[in-house]
């Protein structure tokens, strides 16, 4: 198995970008939880001290993906043969487990406070309301993009956190303007739109703890990857085909077990100097290789039955 430093130093350089964008989001989500809080508290609305709580979680959640970028990006050692990457999908499970968790604490709190008489909220929650929204959208397209651009599931499953957040907020200005057109005698509403608002957010955790199950246990890549790694591996001369390809993600790269068949009358040397080349061609790629294991078979048709 070769060591791939270049996948290393392309780590270290995403996850810096990673932090910088998690960092600015715990920042506003903790301006945003004592706003969402305090309005809730006044304003006798339910639905914002529940978001305010969701924003609470939110930053509990970012640290945790902070943590995934920290010790993710460390290099294999003694202990750890084949480094760190799973500490980032191990934090998109526990990031996943508190979605979930916030969603059935909103649903619990939204039926309590359905069943309990209660006086509507103020007029004034609703452009608390509207501000929230938009400034958790703007959260979660950011957190969405760098996500994506650095291939971290962890600081996704966080985006869909505060997405999560908005949709609590929009769903409870939605409540909210029912009451204020409907009067008093609609004043569930503000927790009606939250528990339907649990129900999406539960619904999107559950996605991201999928995602990231199926990455602590070495779920097979998509097939789209594994052709891109056959292509690349057939492209390298002496190459006649590739038998077998198993790839299993770890963080943001993977590990690849690669069966290539060549002229089965060459040397040993010279098979095991195609494998070299097989890996160095995966190595420069774009597909975010961290180590690959190539093993030399004889072509197909020189094959016999043993």
């Amino acid at each position: 198995m070769a060591f791939n430093r270049l996948y290393y130093l392309r780590l270290d350089q995403s996850s810096a970008k990673g932090i910088k964008a998690t960092l600015v989001c715990i920042f506003c989500n903790v301006i945003l939880a004592v706003i969402k809080i305090l309005t809730g508290v006044f304003g006798n609305s339910y639905a914002l001290i529940a978001d305010g709580v969701e924003s609470i979680t939110d930053v509990f959640s970012s640290f945790v993906v902070i943590s995934g970028f920290k010790i993710g990006a460390k290099p294999p050692d003694e202990k750890h043969p084949f480094g760190h990457g799973k500490a980032e999908s191990l934090a998109a499970f526990i990031v996943s487990l508190i979605v979930m968790l916030a969603a059935v604490f909103i649903a619990v709190k939204s039926a309590l406070e359905i069943i309990t008489p209660h006086f509507a909220p103020a007029r004034y929650t609703l452009f608390v309301l509207v501000g929230v929204v938009i400034i958790k959208e703007i959260m979660f397209r950011k957190l969405w993009q760098v996500g994506g651009e650095v291939g971290n599931i962890a600081m996704k499953a966080d985006a869909w956190h505060n997405r999560s957040d908005a949709l609590t907020s929009l769903a409870a200005f939605i409540g909210l303007s029912i009451i204020q057109i409907g009067g008093e005698r609609y004043a569930a509403a503000d927790e009606w739109a939250a528990l339907f608002a649990s129900g999406i957010i539960l619904w999107n955790g559950i996605q991201f703890y999928r995602a990231s199950t199926g990455e602590l246990m070495d779920e097979q890549a998509p097939a789209e990857l594994e052709g891109k790694i056959k292509q690349a591996a057939a492209q390298e001369q002496g190459v006649l085909g590739v038998e077998k390809c198993r790839v299993r993600k770890s963080g943001r790269g993977y590990f690849i077990e690669l069966h290539v068949e060549v002229d089965g009358k060459i040397s040993v040397l010279e098979g095991h100097n195609i494998a070299h080349r097989v890996e160095g061609r995966l190595f420069r790629s774009e597909l975010n290789i961290i180590d690959t294991v190539v093993h030399v078979e004889p072509f197909e048709s020189e094959k016999t039955i043993l």
